[in-house]
């Protein structure tokens, strides 16, 4: 019996996590993918049309477990994981979190959430009333902050909309009234039959127009947010697996940004786990094993007594990066520091204002808040990166 990844690209999460865990599980592991040459050597990779749920199910020949890490393939992996009778993720609930304007209609549905939303597609003019304005315009089926324009008229939103139809002619776009307020996340693993929260992080944004996340503090959800985010991810039909969502509080209700069907990203699964002390990638794949998910030992989110932040390092401009520190790990004052590069020495790249540009990623934990800040400004104050235009 065999573990099966899909993913397109490498990611930590798999390099880092995933194939980690398997081993510590005893599970021989392929991971299906179509860029079988954009891997490292050694990675136990086959070559597959991963958004083809009939391929993934011819490819996985003797599965103990299917399932993906990646936004893109959370449908074709639950269709096929479905097909072969194995535990998984419901499709049209995977569906749903990809689909944002339809994300947007099942909640409205449901009489959770409200946000005025108008559906763009390729070729068509963006027909949204003034008293929308300001809006976010963004990928119907985009993920992360990839082309999402915060807009303040008509004039700006058509800019914005041809800019990205120059690179993407085909792209569904929307536009959704900008909801203001901190951006907050809730992070959940879950099995037919329960949700457990594995915690939240507050997330500071770079300036406008993009929405770049730069900083993360940990700050689990109160038990009121808690309530409301629930059933807006009942809304969706989301339980089962890891997932990731992202809201704000705004007048003193949730209000939802996106759901994203997996883990949470850029490299903050692996903090997380850290964080928590527990090994989340095998919980995980004990959950795609058929285990229940009250045989995980999670800790509850407000029992940790324990602080985190994590910073980005972006670019500030386009160029080659010619200086860099490399991997880093130390421990000053009970705090534990750690620096990930995220873009190789060398390499020339665009600005994007996305978290294409993040240059590395790095984190403290420690007793609480002041000591880790202080101790993570020192730790970066140390630290030097210079890009060559």
């Amino acid at each position: 019996m065999r573990l099966y990844l899909t993913a397109l690209n490498p990611t930590d999460a798999v390099l880092e996590g995933f194939l980690p865990a398997a081993a510590s599980l005893g599970l021989p592991v392929t991971v299906l993918t179509d860029r079988p040459e954009q891997w490292p050597d050694g990675t136990p990779v086959a070559r597959c049309a991963v958004r083809d749920a009939e391929a993934l199910v011819a490819a996985a020949v003797r599965p103990a477990a299917l399932l993906s890490n990646s936004d893109h393939l959370q449908e074709a992996t639950a269709i096929a994981a479905r097909t072969l009778g194995l535990p998984g993720k419901d499709p049209d609930a995977a569906r749903l979190c990809k689909d944002k304007a339809a994300a947007r209609r099942a909640v409205a549905a449901a009489g959770l959430d409200l946000v005025r939303a108008v559906a763009v597609d390729p070729g068509t003019v963006p027909a949204v009333p003034d008293g929308m304005f300001p809006a976010v315009v963004k990928p119907r089926d985009g993920v992360a902050s990839e082309d999402a324009y915060l807009v303040t008229d008509p004039g700006e939103l058509a800019a914005r909309v041809a800019e990205v139809r120059r690179r993407r002619p085909d792209v569904a776009l929307l536009v959704e009234e900008y909801l203001a307020g901190e951006l907050r996340t809730y992070d959940t693993l879950g099995d037919a039959a329960g949700l457990a929260v594995l915690g939240g992080w507050h997330t500071g944004l770079g300036p406008p127009p993009t929405f770049t996340e730069t900083s993360l503090d940990w700050s689990p959800p109160a038990a009121p947010e808690d309530i409301e985010l629930r059933a807006r991810l009942d809304a969706l039909g989301v339980r089962f697996g890891a997932c990731h969502t992202e809201y704000v509080v705004q007048d003193g209700r949730v209000r939802l940004i996106e759901v994203n069907y997996r883990l949470i990203g850029d490299r903050m699964d692996l903090i997380l786990a850290e964080l928590l002390g527990v090994p989340l990638f095998e919980h995980v794949i004990r959950l795609h094993l058929g285990e229940p998910l009250t045989a995980l030992d999670l800790p509850a989110p407000a029992t940790v007594a324990r602080h985190a932040r994590v910073e980005y390092v972006c670019a500030d401009r386009s160029g080659r990066l010619t200086t860099a520190p490399g991997r880093l790990d130390t421990v000053e004052d009970g705090v534990r520091l750690a620096c990930r590069p995220l873009r190789e020495v060398g390499r020339v790249a665009d600005r994007t204002g996305t978290n294409r540009d993040y240059l590395a990623a790095l984190h403290a934990i420690g007793p609480d808040r002041d000591t880790v800040r202080n101790a993570l400004d020192a730790f970066r104050r140390g630290l030097r990166w210079t890009i060559v235009g």
